[in-house]
């Protein structure tokens, strides 16, 4: 099974600057609260480190559910 990594937006991108805004976005979430499963992939990684502050991410096994 594809290890994946459960992400959700714990702080609001408010005030936060357009790039952040744009990584967020692009990983699906958009309002606080929200919990998105993405496959484990270096590039979701580095999409986690430029908005660590924001959310928190949560190692799965499989779907996710």
């Amino acid at each position: 099974m594809e290890k994946q990594l459960k992400i959700t937006l714990v702080k609001s991108y408010i005030g936060r600057p357009e790039a952040q805004r744009k990584v967020l976005r692009g990983m699906g979430l958009g309002k606080v609260n929200r919990t998105v499963v993405l496959n484990d992939t270096p590039e979701i990684r580095g999409m986690i480190r430029k908005v660590v502050h924001l959310v928190a991410a949560v190692e799965v096994e499989g779907d996710g559910k």
